[in-house]
């Protein structure tokens, strides 16, 4: 029994301990993200992915080398012929017709070295044209990845300062509403209230209580999903080292550019969809290679008394597969307008969004003004209510509605001073180049 408690005890301090806050900074959130983010790792692979295309069209430039040893046993006349002349060990009586038609079993173990160069491969040469620039495309949209993985942390933690800056906000509150409370219990006794007015203060305390568990959940959503960018599994509670203030800056006017790296992906895959379909037409092209052999042979393995080579080019121009190339062709030219399409499309979309993300952040921006004002006049009755209810001058109804209302208005300008900020985040990454 005793080590049980013992065990108990030990499970519910190292329980208190995994639920303590961490203190965590915007720029460590963002170093994690950049060390260990799935996605952006993913985004990696694809690169090195492309890289890897693009490097196996150097077959179209470097010579294709193969080395290889074989060993045959035959009796068959023209193998065991051809395999003593490769040997160069014929003699005049190996032309006996007898020993010609009825040889012996004969031994041959060769070493043979192969080498094919490309010389002229004009498909191949637009291939890697295609292959590059569908890297480069792939380079860029990873480089955007890491741009839009920047905006989910400033999101994330911003979420995360604005859930701890609610729970301070409804502290407060219960704070004081724990404090009309008192005064009216106090009132109550003194026979100034009624027992209606008790309970309507009580329900006020339950209120607050009960929205100050949401708001703890969501610093507990806000930290999960901040850990789920950093890909850390330790299912910890984090906390900002820096609270939700409101970043001055003016509106940007920066317009949109094509040289958003975005953009610029799109447009190095509209060049690879090209690259591609000059290459389908210059399939109707002839092709021109060179090869060479150097052989070994011996009686014996891995031996080698006998040796020969051979080298030459070879002109090979495929007139006719069909309609197959036609149709290729054809497949490719239509990728290619579809991919122009789809860029325009995109940057009429996109030109479109950052129109709407800069009237957001002007939308914004004015709410804070009008938010700001709206806290100070709630701060301010509530603050004359108050005074005329400890002095029995004010209905506990009205003082009730004052302090929810000055609440609201505390929650309502740090949510608008988050929709600013995040706003103008949106807006910056809309215009990165």
């Amino acid at each position: 029994m005793k080590y049980r408690l013992i065990g108990l005890l030990l499970f519910v301090f190292y329980s208190i301990q995994a639920q303590e806050a961490r203190l965590i900074t915007k720029d460590e959130v963002l170093a994690k993200v950049q060390e260990n983010n799935n996605t952006l790792k993913m985004a990696q692979q694809d690169v090195l992915a492309a890289k890897g295309d693009f490097r196996q069209t150097n077959a179209i430039l470097l010579p294709n080398i193969s080395v290889s040893h074989t060993g045959i046993a035959t009796t068959n006349p023209l193998m065991a012929f051809g395999s003593k002349l490769n040997q160069k060990i014929l003699t005049a009586a190996d032309f006996n017709p007898g020993l010609l038609n009825e040889p012996s079993q004969i031994e041959d173990y060769a070493t043979r070295i192969e080498i094919r160069q490309p010389l002229l491969n004009f498909d191949g040469i637009f291939q890697r044209k295609a292959a590059k620039a569908k890297w480069n495309a792939t380079e860029l949209q990873s480089e955007r990845t890491q741009d839009y993985l920047a905006l989910e942390v400033e999101k994330g933690y911003m979420q995360l300062q604005l859930a701890y800056k609610t729970v301070e906000v409804l502290q407060k509150a219960q704070e004081n509403a724990l404090e009309n409370k008192r005064i009216a219990d106090n009132s109550f006794k003194q026979g100034y209230l009624q027992k209606a007015d008790v309970l309507a203060v009580e329900v006020r305390v339950t209120e607050i209580d009960n929205q100050i568990q949401y708001a703890k959940s969501n610093i507990k959503n806000a930290s999960d999903y901040l850990s789920v960018l950093m890909n850390d599994n330790n299912n910890l509670i984090l906390k900002p080292t820096d609270s939700l203030s409101l970043v001055d800056h003016t509106i940007a006017t920066s317009d949109f550019s094509e040289n958003r790296k975005d953009i610029l992906a799109m447009n190095s895959a509209t060049a690879a969809f090209l690259q591609m379909h000059k290459a389908d037409k210059m399939s109707f092209l002839p092709q021109l290679n060179a090869f060479g052999t150097y052989e070994l042979h011996d009686d014996e393995i891995f031996q080698g008394d006998a040796s020969g080579y051979l080298f030459g080019a070879e002109f090979k121009w495929n007139i006719l597969e069909g309609s197959k190339r036609f149709g290729k062709a054809q497949k490719s030219k239509a990728e290619y307008k579809k991919s122009i399409l789809e860029l325009e499309q995109y940057k009429a979309e996109s030109q479109v969004e950052l129109n709407r993300a800069k009237r957001s952040l002007q939308d914004a921006k004015n709410s804070v003004g009008l938010t700001a004002l709206a806290l100070r006049q709630s701060k301010e009755s509530l603050r004359i209510r108050a005074n005329r209810f400890e002095q029995g001058l004010e209905k506990t109804t009205d003082l009730l509605m004052a302090e929810t209302q000055f609440s609201q208005k505390q929650l309502e300008y740090y949510t608008t001073i988050f929709q600013h900020n995040y706003a103008l985040a949106y807006v910056r990454f809309l215009t990165k180049e």
